[in-house]
């Protein structure tokens, strides 16, 4: 019982997410769980390097449970978390991140595995989801966010948290027809044609309405879902480079996130929680449960195609 008493108790052991096993040997997982620790792509105010560590500390808060969902993923799949990837310092720190990301997260796809990273800013998903297109074919974007990221990113002179959505559209990687950008409450411009559900709009809305919109508008296609924790309305997530007041409450978001389940998850990640914002963890703990909610749908996800 000493050996494994750690596991009961969050403040003691390694805390990796969910406590799954630290290892980069991939043969046999199902999910991979990978932190990005990168903050150079920020417009507002930068810390989100700090995010993986301490979205994994609060993971272990809600991990020895899986309510509302009627099973646990960790019950059935081989989950590992691979560690951090993309700490670049000095140089084209943006460029190689970005190399650094894709070279990764395609060799865990050929290995067979799916993909869920934990940011970070939200510069991050390049990478990831090229790689993702690579494997699976063009992707169906699920993208929860206050703001719709996308800025032209003029062919990578521009790149930042705030150009990923169009880059990927203008390059093919997402089909931005079938894609969703959820509670978004800022205005840029939507030159591809994303589905925008806005947050003055989903408060009329019941959360299995919601989610049926985004269910409609991804049809077949395999989905990549990301997800900022500026979603949410600050006085939930406070902890955040680029606040936005007139969000979602984190019961709200995640009762969306339920009602998805079904969906072709290939990949996944969450981003832009800046700890040194935060009040009493609030924000790292929502990103640590709304994670193992994108975790619970990528596994049923998996479970569903065998």
């Amino acid at each position: 019982m000493t050996d494994n008493i750690s596991k009961y108790f969050a403040f003691s052991g390694i805390p990796t997410f969910w406590r799954a096993p630290h290892t980069r040997v991939i043969d046999g997982a199902d999910i991979v769980i990978m932190g990005v620790p990168f903050d150079c792509g920020v417009s507002n105010r930068s810390g989100t390097r700090s995010g993986p560590q301490s979205i994994r500390q609060m993971s272990l808060y809600s991990g020895n449970f899986c309510h509302p969902w009627d099973f646990d993923i960790k019950d059935k799949l081989h989950i590992i978390d691979y560690g951090d990837v993309g700490m670049i310092v000095g140089g084209n720190t943006t460029k190689n991140m970005i190399k650094q990301t894709y070279q990764h997260a395609a060799g865990i796809f050929e290995k067979g595995a799916r993909l869920f990273s934990v940011g970070g800013d939200h510069t991050i998903p390049y990478g990831l989801i090229r790689a993702a297109k690579k494997k699976f074919g063009r992707i169906a974007l699920v993208h929860f966010d206050s703001h719709q990221d996308s800025r032209d990113g003029e062919k990578g002179r521009a790149v930042s948290h705030a150009t990923f959505a169009y880059d990927l559209a203008e390059e093919g990687t997402v089909d931005a027809a079938h894609s969703s950008q959820i509670f978004i409450r800022t205005d840029m411009p939507n030159k591809h044609g994303y589905n925008i559900l806005y947050a003055r709009d989903a408060f009329y809305m019941k959360p299995s309405e919601v989610a049926a919109k985004i269910r409609e508008n991804a049809g077949c296609l395999p989905v990549y879902l990301t997800f900022d924790i500026d979603a949410i309305d600050p006085a939930h997530a406070p902890g955040t480079g680029t606040p936005v007041p007139g969000g979602p409450s984190t019961a709200y978001v995640r009762e969306v996130l339920r009602y998805l389940e079904g969906l072709n998850i290939v990949g996944g990640d969450i981003v832009e929680v800046a700890p040194q914002y935060d009040t009493g963890d609030i924000t790292s703990l929502a990103a640590g449960v709304i994670a193992g909610d994108i975790l619970q749908l990528i596994g049923r996800s998996i479970l569903l195609s065998r």
